[in-house]
């Protein structure tokens, strides 16, 4: 059995002090919960995050990682830093990422390299635009993404990866994929899984949806058999709506 993992993307949002105040809110509703609860923070507000969530069921997330130990990166944060924080998850490979900042398969293989090697947990992202998905490429899309990501990873290591399928026309947009569709998705990339390492793998790999997931349409899409959680973006900033997908 999968444990599905419910993962709060804050992107740019939360000083320290509504980081403490969020994390206090979020502790009493999910201190039950059946799934694994991650808050990934930005950088600025690690610290603060593991003080708040110390003796809770929540784990802590950062939003990206760099590939290189140490080195001339100005503005890049090393694996072995966010280890020093305690971290556990990381997000590797977001469609903002990608959008925005240049990702691409490449680097997000290099990056999640990394955090294996200091013993992170990688939440790697993958998904389709618009214009791929309406030119009937989105299997093609997330094969290719997922083939790239997980590049010469040894299957060891495919316990401490989280695969995301998040829809970029989906994410942000209040659109979501029907679940169907997000589980058909998710099922195209863990056959490409399969593909690599075999069918115990593929079978094990926890597979989150990303694409606006929120308490109106948690409980469908977690009834689904291919999805294993939720990486949720605005629904993470409030404490109620974190919590209400948490607890579908």
């Amino acid at each position: 059995m999968r444990k599905p993992i419910i993962a709060g993307n804050w992107k740019m949002n939360n000083t320290i002090e509504t980081t403490k105040s969020l994390i206090s809110e979020i502790i009493p509703l999910v201190k039950d919960a059946k799934c694994e609860v991650v808050v990934c923070v930005p950088f600025t507000d690690l610290e603060a995050a593991r003080k708040a969530i110390r003796g809770s069921n929540i784990k802590l997330g950062a939003q990206n990682v760099h590939w290189a130990p140490k080195g001339a990166f100005t503005g890049e944060i090393s694996a072995e830093m966010l280890k020093e924080l305690k971290v556990e998850y990381v997000i590797i490979g977001h469609s903002e990422r990608r959008q925005y900042f240049g990702e691409t398969d490449e680097t997000v293989n290099k990056r999640t390299k990394a955090a294996i090697a200091m013993d992170l947990k990688p939440i790697v992202c993958v998904g389709e635009t618009l214009n791929q998905r309406e030119s009937g490429l989105t299997s093609e899309v997330v094969k290719t993404q997922i083939v790239g990501a997980l590049k010469d990873i040894e299957k060891e290591s495919l316990k401490k990866i989280v695969v995301a399928y998040e829809p970029v026309w989906a994410i942000g947009t209040g659109k979501t994929a029907t679940a169907s569709d997000a589980n058909d998705t998710i099922a195209v990339i863990r056959k490409a899984i399969q593909g690599i390492y075999g069918s115990v793998s593929a079978n094990a790999m926890r597979i989150q949806y990303g694409g606006s997931m929120n308490p109106q349409n948690a409980t469908e899409l977690m009834g689904m058999p291919e999805i294993d959680g939720g990486l949720i973006g605005g629904a993470s900033l409030k404490a109620q709506d974190f919590a209400k997908v948490i607890n579908y």
